[in-house]
């Protein structure tokens, strides 16, 4: 039997403070009476929900490892832990409000979210890559008009500013000569931006594969994208663990990183790609999004965990940008940021130090590892 486990979406951190004082008496009587021994709750935090507000997510190792509860599984016969997932509609911002109140241990974030909440006090450690150059689309309502990304000069697009896709889309717009100024942004998480596009209330999105299975229904269609386009323009995300949940329990937080990278390997893996895809589509997304998302592309590229250059430079690229965009003052100290002990020690363990290839900064292959070696041969 798996260890308990619980599933619940984030309350307001006005909330929170309410009920602190109460959980902080709770706690007190429970150690006056002389509890035999604490229950350790380890909470992870996903910035995004499923399809109909569903606590699955796709596209990476942890949400892989949520859909077959590798991480119950892991504790399944440690009667004192007891596994917490949270699932957050509005994304990056809103897990780290999350974070700043104590309410979550790991957690996955985009590179802007968490450079920013790091920039502001967050004291949490980059331990692993989850997601790197993820494809960007832009979709539009299937009569539109823009047939490339300088059409949406003066359109009105929807953005969800403050993810790790704020900065990719400038990106973008800066290589076809346009700036966010040129464009009439309207702030939209990922569900709102989906229900806006369908409905003609924007006439673009900049977005990922969740465009895709209404472009299969001829509802949009996709005019741009990132795919198999330069490597430095996609999004990336990383996992995080707060430095207190580190301190405190340096064993389970080894358990929680090597089981993602147990996943990682698995999915990397050409042969387990469909079920990888069957997993994701927990979220409510059907399967043949992946199949679309992922042609041409194997699993290998996109959930290598290494922390290589083109991951350190990603993320000081975000921090460059999260600067101009007046989001932080000063500069964070990214290359410090990095914790490396314990996907070292998994990779170690699991005998995969050379299983994922290494990059530069720009995305080339420095290193090939046994799984590019073998897709060559």
């Amino acid at each position: 039997m798996s260890s308990p486990m619980s599933f619940r979406f984030p309350k307001r951190a006005s909330l929170f403070n309410l009920l602190r004082p109460l959980a902080g008496a709770a706690a007190l009587v429970a150690l006056c009476a002389g509890a035999a021994s604490a229950e350790t709750v380890i909470r992870f935090g996903h910035p995004g929900v499923g399809a109909e507000q569903r606590a699955f997510s796709h596209g990476d190792p942890t949400t892989y490892a949520r859909a077959r509860e590798l991480i119950e599984k892991e504790f399944a016969n440690d009667k004192d832990v007891k596994i917490e997932w949270t699932f957050f509609r509005g994304a990056g911002p809103a897990l780290n409000e999350s974070v700043a109140s104590g309410q979550l241990d790991f957690f996955l974030l985009g590179d802007l979210p968490a450079i920013v909440g790091r920039a502001r006090g967050l004291k949490h450690k980059f331990i692993f890559a989850t997601q790197r150059n993820n494809p960007i689309f832009l979709a539009v309502p299937a009569n539109s008009d823009i047939a490339k990304v300088e059409d949406v000069k003066g359109r009105k697009v929807a953005l969800f500013k403050g993810t790790n896709l704020q900065n990719a889309t400038d990106r973008i717009l800066a290589l076809h000569g346009l700036s966010e100024k040129d464009v009439r942004f309207i702030n939209l998480d990922a569900n709102a931006a989906v229900a806006a596009l369908s409905s003609g209330n924007v006439d673009a999105v900049f977005g990922g594969q969740e465009y895709l299975p209404l472009a299969a229904r001829g509802v949009v269609k996709i005019v741009y994208t990132t795919k198999n386009d330069d490597p430095t323009l996609g999004r990336n995300s990383s996992y995080f663990v707060t430095e207190t949940f580190a301190a405190a329990h340096p064993d389970l937080t080894q358990r929680v990183v090597t089981t993602f990278i147990k996943a990682a390997q698995f999915i990397s893996l050409d042969e387990n790609r469909e079920e990888a895809f069957e997993a994701w589509a927990l979220s409510g997304l059907p399967k043949q999004t992946f199949v679309t998302n992922f042609d041409g592309v194997r699993l290998s590229h996109i959930v290598n965990p290494l922390i290589d250059d083109y991951v350190v430079a990603r993320y000081k690229e975000q921090a460059a940008a999260a600067k101009d965009y007046g989001l932080l003052k000063g500069d964070p100290d990214i290359d410090h940021w990095f914790d490396r002990t314990y996907l070292d020690k998994a990779l170690k363990d699991l005998a995969l130090e050379d299983f994922w290839s290494t990059h530069d900064a720009k995305g080339k292959i420095v290193t090939r590892g046994r799984i590019d070696q073998k897709a060559s041969n």
